[in-house]
């Protein structure tokens, strides 16, 4: 029997403390028995048996001393309970005891379902404790309704963003996020503020998962807050475009331009607005406009006087080179302006590296056993694009055939996607070791010098400015830029990979990089993986003895010269057909095409646009539809020439000065072809033409393309893996042999 309430009490806590709730509840249950009407012994009681995991229990002994209560003291009694359980819930919280804090929380929703904070709270607790299913809830607990209400609120504004920086961080795909965010605006103290949670989520969820719509969506609503934020539009306006939305694309990029004060911001606002226009394909009276606005600015950057430019800045100034040898084929006027940018950008990486105390000095690190003949050569390699991509299906055999006795490979992964891609997870078991990186340049650079890398392979070159950052750093003592695009022009780099066809004679004249020649090809794969074809003639009303003619590129390539060429082709070869494929606007393309076959006297009729399937191997087997492939101009094709070789398919290209317009010349050469290989505008036609007319002749390449396959260097992955290697040792043996 208790007889001092104050030592039942002490007691009582003191079983509470030590865990021992059957014992405390015991107590509860004499005193209850004393005072039955003392109702802070039901709260406690219930609390008890609560934590005992009797939770109808826990319910029952609440509900006690309510069944008699009037109105006034039902709104007492219900806050006294709210209370105890509040006080408790934050106990766990302080104590990591999630579960039962989100336990006990979950009885304070059922007592109040409208207090927002604990809403909150018990989010929160079900991301830490991987309880997504409660965030599917939400709507059902009308959270965001009663955000948007903002009236009568006591809200804590720091946990409702909490709650958003976690959605947003751990399920941002989740379909509530566009929803709560908006619905969270009105709480934001200042814009910078929603900055700093929207465009980090919008970049990973852009990028990193694939999702530019939903990346697009989410910074459209920050536009409300600051409609005119630049650095919002301008990534808006890359998600606009790679969700396919290019007229809204087009548009942001030219607010961006008309936004922008600085030489920098310029340049990249009106890269942007190139890659709208060459990606949607057709606009290209304002496709040439804008190139020579891009080079007029570009020319003003070089001689403005250099003045500090924060790391964003820096970063964007090389990328926007990109559009321009796909406009024109002029490789030494190109590389005067790319080559002094790309010296601008390395000296601004570097300050800024220094600036954070990092300099990284090879000669100390790379002393050891220099020169001995044991010494097994760490062989790094760096890349956004070891997945579904030209450079991941490329390079695998590279790979696959490496020497592990003698090299040995690390392989760096910028902006690792976190998406389901097999071609990524087959690189990750043949990297050997594998770094599945972010997007923070420095970061990277770091682990490329403690890993103590001989030589880095640069897969990128300008196309990621996060590699071109990486490069300009120096991590390691000899940096090479091999596959993914031309040369990047950093001083940071010294050789550029390259074989005795895909760049002229004289190309060292203006080039920065030294130009490292293989004996044969500077690319070799051993196949490809073909699927199920989908595409019929008859599906696409084309008479089985037509001719027929198909270009698969992406409007980037789209030139109106060569498309000229390609109409003039179909024209004089009889009951001949064009297939049209590649990503691009739908309407802008169609128009393109019509336009210029309307120009040169050919019926459209005689035109077909394919569709974009999924599967690359099913759009391999597709190919096989065509009887000639028509390159493009002054950019070829790469991965599709190589794929429409590997297919049997005779290929019609022109050879010009510039690496992006003499691929398929190289690739041709290295798998023993030269019919169809033209270095005029008139010999395209010419090919074209003849190859269309000539039947006997197209089944003689055709059987030249299929023999090839056990013989050519351009099928070969191992040789070509095996003149890389001693590519690397040479570049070793000569870096050794200065210091």
């Amino acid at each position: 029997m208790i007889t001092d309430i104050y030592n039942w009490q002490v007691q009582a806590e003191q079983y509470f403390i030590e865990e021992n709730y059957l014992q405390a509840a015991k107590l509860y249950e004499q005193a209850i028995a004393i005072e039955p009407n003392t109702t802070s012994y039901y709260w406690r009681l219930g609390l008890l048996l609560l934590l005992q995991g009797q939770e109808a229990e826990a319910q029952m002994t609440w509900m006690l001393p309510m069944t008699e209560a009037d109105e006034e003291q039902l709104i007492i009694w219900t806050n006294e309970l709210f209370q105890v359980l509040k006080i408790e819930a934050e106990r766990r919280e302080t104590l990591a005891e999630y579960s039962l804090a989100w336990l006990i929380r979950e009885h304070i929703r059922e007592i109040n379902p409208s207090y927002i904070n604990n809403l909150l709270k018990i989010l929160i607790l079900s991301i830490k404790l991987e309880n997504f299913e409660k965030i599917d809830d939400l709507n059902e607990w009308g959270l965001i309704e009663i955000l948007n209400a903002k009236e009568d609120i006591e809200i804590n504004t720091e946990l409702l963003i909490q709650v958003l920086k976690e959605f947003l961080n751990t399920v941002p795909l989740h379909p509530i996020n566009l929803n709560l965010t908006e619905a969270s605006l009105p709480y934001f103290s200042d814009p910078h503020q929603c900055f700093s949670i929207l465009l980090p989520a919008a970049l990973r969820i852009g990028h990193t998962l694939r999702q530019p719509l939903l990346a697009a969506s989410l910074l459209e609503l920050h536009l409300r807050l600051e409609p005119d934020n630049v650095e919002i539009l301008r990534h808006l306006a890359t998600f606009y475009q790679d969700s396919c939305n290019y007229s809204q694309g087009i548009e942001t990029a030219r607010l961006c331009y008309s936004l922008s004060e600085v030489l920098a911001d310029k340049i990249f606002a009106l890269h942007l607005l190139l890659r709208g226009l060459m990606s949607a394909g057709g606009y290209w009276h304002e496709i040439c406009t804008t190139c020579q606005e891009l080079e007029t600015v570009f020319q003003q950057f070089i001689k403005a006087e250099r003045i500090p430019l924060e790391e964003g800045r820096i970063l964007r100034l090389l990328t926007p080179s990109f559009a321009i040898p796909h406009i024109k084929d002029a490789p030494a006027d190109f590389r005067a302006i790319h080559n002094k940018v790309a010296d601008i950008f390395n000296f601004y990486i570097q300050a800024l590296a220094q600036s954070e105390g990092k300099n990284y000095c090879h000669k100390t690190i790379n002393n050891r056993n220099l020169s001995s003949p044991t010494k097994k050569l760490k062989i790094g390699y760096v890349s956004y694009a070891l997945r579904n991509h030209s450079v991941g299906w490329l390079a695998r055999w590279l790979f696959q055939h490496h020497d592990r006795d003698k090299f040995d490979i690390h392989t760096y992964f910028i902006n690792y996607t976190l998406v389901n891609d097999y071609i990524q997870e087959w690189y990750l078991s043949q990297a050997g070791k594998a770094r599945q990186l972010g997007m923070n340049g420095l970061e990277i650079a770091d682990q490329i010098y403690q890993d103590k890398i001989d030589i880095l392979i640069d897969l990128d070159s300008i196309t990621l400015d996060i590699t071109s950052e990486v490069m300009a750093l120096k991590p390691a003592p000899i940096q090479v830029t091999w596959l993914g695009w031309d040369a990047s022009g950093i001083p940071a780099i010294d050789y550029f990979i390259a074989d005795p066809y895909v760049l002229p004679d004289d190309a060292q004249n203006y080039y920065t990089e030294k130009i490292w020649r293989l004996p044969q090809t500077y690319i070799a794969v051993d196949g490809f993986e073909v699927g199920v074809p989908t595409l019929r003639r008859d599906d696409l009303d084309i008479p089985m003895d037509a001719v027929v003619y198909l270009s698969a590129q992406r409007g980037y390539k789209r030139h109106p010269e060569t498309t000229r060429w390609q109409m003039q082709i179909i024209k004089q070869v009889p009951n001949s057909y064009f297939l049209i494929k590649g990503l691009a606007e739908e309407e802008t393309i169609k128009h393109f095409f019509y336009q210029i076959a309307e120009e040169e006297g050919v019926d459209c009729s005689r035109l077909r646009f394919l569709p974009q399937v999924h599967s690359e191997a099913v759009h391999r087997a597709n190919l096989g539809i065509a009887d000639i492939v028509l390159d493009t101009f002054p950019y070829n094709g790469a991965t599709t020439t190589l794929e429409t070789l590997w297919m049997g398919i005779p290929l019609v290209t022109r050879v010009g000065e510039q690496f992006a317009a003499r691929n398929s010349y190289t690739m041709m050469m290295n798998a023993g072809i030269t019919e169809g290989i033209a270095w005029t505008d008139e010999e395209y036609i010419e090919w074209g033409v003849r190859l269309g007319k000539d039947e006997a002749l197209r089944q003689q390449v055709v059987l030249k393309l299929k023999a090839s396959r056990q013989t050519a260097p351009l099928w070969n992955g191992k040789q070509f893996t095996r003149e890389m290697e001693k590519a690397y040792e040479q570049m070793w043996q000569k870096y050794i042999e200065e210091k």
